[in-house]
């Protein structure tokens, strides 16, 4: 790939001399499609533009814009071509953040034993609070007789509560004042698939369950920042 506005530039040129002795194809980008370098090349791209964004028509303004769109226009179609698909990102620049996105999984970054709340349906919410505390947590993870999910009560639902009811919200069992039915994530769901849950859903907490629905994990989203994930 050679790129030249003016399709004169001398080093360039002095340089594609050089590689025409190999048996490669020289694709141009140039916005002189009649020029030296145009005419050395395979394939030419035409890259011209009207008039550059310098007053004085001088500096290279639109004509890198150009330069830049059309080097992105030839990278997604090459993508289309070779198949290339969200698992290579993750294979090519696994530090990256686009990398990171598709090789974590909710395992990876959720919160789990005594930072994990869980309590009861029939716990009082008073109970709870110190649960909810110790865990450093804002939600507390209910479950049912047989340890599965059935909701989940939050910092939030306790100033709804409260707002409505005072402080004898705190001598309630869960049951009455949880949310019911909240967003969960498998443990094996990739990271990217939480973000879109946060994303959607607008919470601040997103629990994570097994395949018996139980309550294993719970993703902060106040953790996202530091796994570089938002």
């Amino acid at each position: 790939l050679a790129l030249s506005y003016s399709g004169e530039s001398d080093e360039l040129i002095n340089l594609i001399g050089a590689i025409k002795r190999f048996p490669v194809q020289i694709i141009a980008l140039t916005g002189a499609p009649k020029s030296a370098l145009a005419r050395l090349s395979d394939v030419v791209v035409n890259a011209c533009v009207p008039k550059e964004a310098c007053p004085f028509n001088l500096a290279p303004t639109a004509s890198t814009t150009a330069m830049l769109a059309l080097g992105d226009a030839l990278a997604m179609a090459l993508l289309q071509v070779r198949g290339f698909q969200k698992k290579d990102f993750a294979k090519y620049h696994p530090s990256g953040a686009i990398g990171r996105a598709l090789l974590l999984r909710a395992r990876d970054i959720m919160r789990t034993g005594l930072r994990l709340a869980v309590a009861s349906r029939t716990d009082l919410v008073r109970l709870t609070l110190l649960e909810m505390t110790s865990a450093k947590s804002g939600s507390v993870c209910v479950v049912g007789k047989t340890g599965k999910l059935v909701g989940v009560f939050t910092d939030g639902d306790l100033r709804r509560h409260m707002a409505q009811s005072g402080d004898d919200v705190l001598e309630q069992p869960l049951a009455k004042v949880m949310t019911a039915k909240p967003a969960t994530i498998r443990e094996d769901a990739l990271a990217v698939e939480a973000l879109k849950i946060f994303n959607t859903r607008k919470i601040d907490d997103l629990i994570v369950v097994n395949a018996q629905r139980e309550p294993v994990g719970l993703i902060d989203s106040q953790d996202l920042p530091k796994l570089k994930l938002a």
